[in-house]
């Protein structure tokens, strides 16, 4: 694999909620340079077909390996769960390929005090069952329960944040009987940790919501320096933001996380 340390990281989701892993990325790896693209226009995954869902992301690596990405961040829980086999296939010796799910999976099974799991997100990562088959293989005695949410990514996208509608919402699902006297509640969904502070309010603070944007960006650094490809050059890079469509709420979420003034561009998927 001929890859130089100086090429960009590709990342990519449905819409705005890889921001979150993004953000993360760029605070570990601030010398990183990233390619984010938000297929915007075929929001939400979720409740897509794992076949569908695939070919979007296959479209979307191709454009990322155009822009000579070394390595390709699914940040994207239906994505991984439907495509993260099919993207390595796709890039072969292109690029290193990476998914937000088995981090995740890790840090549960490194931590014996967390029992019993609960695991929220969208329709199609939770019934691909991803979550409870990669944490059983890791560790037997866990027990994981899963409730989809699926009007959450909606919501997020249409930028109902911190109001009574989305407190409403939440508060109908984490009161779902499968959730009850969990240790922790894994974020299955990228949207997720925007509304981060409303989950944890939900439970007084007393149970462990795990967010795994920052699990994962410290997993692409290992990765990086495990395979020489961690960019030391002390410059400020020029971050670039794709959307198959055009939403104001991306672009204001998008400054927020990254701080900056940021150019949006569109690139539709042929």
């Amino acid at each position: 694999m001929l890859l130089s340390s100086s090429q960009p990281i590709g990342i990519f989701d449905s819409g705005a909620g890889g921001l979150t892993v993004a953000s993360a990325v760029k605070k570990i790896l601030p010398n990183e340079k990233i390619i984010y693209f938000g297929d915007t226009a075929h929001l939400p995954y979720g409740d897509k077909s794992s076949e569908t869902v695939k070919k979007y992301a296959l479209r979307i690596t191709d454009l990322l390996l155009e822009k000579k990405c070394k390595l390709i961040l699914i940040a994207c829980n239906t994505a991984s769960a439907a495509a993260y086999e099919a993207v390595k296939e796709r890039t072969k010796d292109k690029a290193l390929v990476l998914n937000v799910i088995d981090p995740a999976v890790e840090f549960i099974a490194q931590h014996d005090n967390l029992k019993k799991i609960g695991v929220i997100g969208t329709k199609g990562t939770v019934s691909a069952g991803i979550y409870t088959k990669k944490i059983n293989l890791l560790s037997e005695e866990k027990d994981v329960v899963s409730l989809a949410t699926p009007l959450l990514v909606p919501l997020i996208e249409e930028g109902f944040i911190y109001d009574n509608i989305s407190n409403a919402v939440i508060k109908q699902y984490l009161s779902d009987d499968k959730l009850k006297n969990i240790d922790a509640l894994i974020l299955g969904c990228t949207h997720y940790p925007i509304i981060k502070n409303q989950i944890r309010k939900f439970y007084n603070f007393k149970t462990s919501v795990i967010d795994s944007s920052e699990i994962v960006a410290r997993n692409l650094k290992d990765v990086l320096t495990k395979n020489k490809l961690l960019n030391t050059e002390h410059t400020l890079p020029k971050h670039e933001f794709y959307v198959s469509d055009y939403t104001d709420f991306f672009e204001t979420l998008a400054e927020m996380f990254f701080d900056e003034k940021i150019k949006l561009q569109k690139k539709e998927l042929s």
